[in-house]
Formats: structure tokens, sequence, C-alpha cells
């Protein structure tokens, strides 16, 4: 009766972690900028793969993107007139091996520590994206940032706006390379809203 009302508590507790302490979404950024970051016109090309090229996914990426830096002033135009050209690449794949409860903290929900399996089986992803600008005229990198995520969902699309908005949420990202992202869905499904984003500390 006693080991009953034990696992009965756990699954109160799991769930309640899940729809509360966790309702928001935190992602890690990591930024390397030059000395003068993207000092140059405000102008960009997307650097395509043949993959990306037949991607829909990369679509919706791109979609995002383009929308998050036309708030700085950034336009993409045809690569002969662009002064950048912009990389984008993205991958979502299951978190390390390993079996153990998920947590909610200060830190995060599933931060880079936690587990591949939560205590009840759910399997845990992690999605990235990271965003290279080139300078056209010589090949230099100016400005690298990426963005990490992780959760239980395996489907990739769902985690394109949180990653995006993350990515660009302070840029670009100065004074310290390693940021703390946190966000908040839309009640109505709208874009996810930014509710703080500060800096990690080593």
């Amino acid at each position: 009766m006693k080991i009953t009302l034990i696992y009965a508590a756990l699954v109160a507790a799991s769930l309640t972690g899940g729809l509360s302490g966790c309702a928001g979404v935190n992602t890690d950024v990591r930024a390397s900028p030059s000395a003068t970051p993207l000092a140059g016109e405000h102008s960009y090309a997307l650097a395509r793969s043949p993959l990306q090229d037949a991607s829909p996914d990369h679509m919706q990426y791109e979609t995002w993107i383009r929308t998050e830096l036309g708030k700085y002033g950034f336009t993409d135009v045809p690569q002969q007139r662009a002064h950048y050209l912009l990389s984008i690449a993205y991958d979502t794949r299951l978190a390390g091996v390993g079996v153990g409860a998920a947590d909610c903290t200060e830190a995060g929900c599933n931060s880079p520590g936690a587990t591949s399996f939560s205590l009840f089986g759910g399997k845990t992803y992690r999605h990235s994206l990271t965003l290279r600008f080139f300078e056209q005229t010589n090949g230099h990198e100016v400005y690298k940032v990426s963005a990490s995520s992780q959760d239980h969902d395996a489907d990739p699309l769902h985690a394109i706006p949180y990653l995006v908005k993350s990515a660009l949420a302070q840029f670009p990202f100065a004074d310290h390379p390693d940021w703390r992202v946190k966000l908040r869905t839309d009640d109505a499904g709208g874009a996810p809203r930014i509710t703080s984003v500060k800096p990690v500390q080593p």
C-alpha cells in the first residue's frame, strides 16, 4: 500500500512539473563575435546546401530568421549584392544515454546535463541551431551564434521558433560568450515571447 502511494505521488509530481514548472522553454546560447561584429552594410544572402534547398524544414527556419533579422535592419538580398553570406545549420537528436528523473530548476528544464530518459520512459531530445556570418568579399567568418534546448519532443519543427528567437534575442550578443534565454509560448498559439536574457557566469 505504501509503495503504491509513493508511486502515485511521484506520478503527480512529475505531471505537475511538466505542466507548470516546465511550462516555459529555456535555451542556452553561445556567441563568438569578432572585435567589430557585423559592422558592415546590413545585407545578407543565404548560403544553402543541396539538401537544404530541398528541405521544407529549412524553409521554415529561413522564414523565422528573415523575420528576426529584419528587426535589426538586416535585409535578404541577391548574393551578388550581399555584404554577408549567412550559413544555417540545425539538428535534433537524442540526448546522452541514461536513465533518471527530469529536473526543473533555476538552471532550466532538461538542461545539458539531463539524461535521455525520464523517470517514466520519455526520451529527451536536444535541438540546436547555429548561424554563421561571413564577409562575402574575403570569406572571413565575422560572427557565430548557437542556440540549443532539450525537451521530450522528437519533432524538430516545434523547436524552430524557440531556437531562432533565442539565437537572435540580443543580437549580436556582446561582452559575454554564454547566455541563458527563457521564453514562453503565446497562449493564442503565436510566436514565443522572450521573458529573460541573462549571461551565464563561468
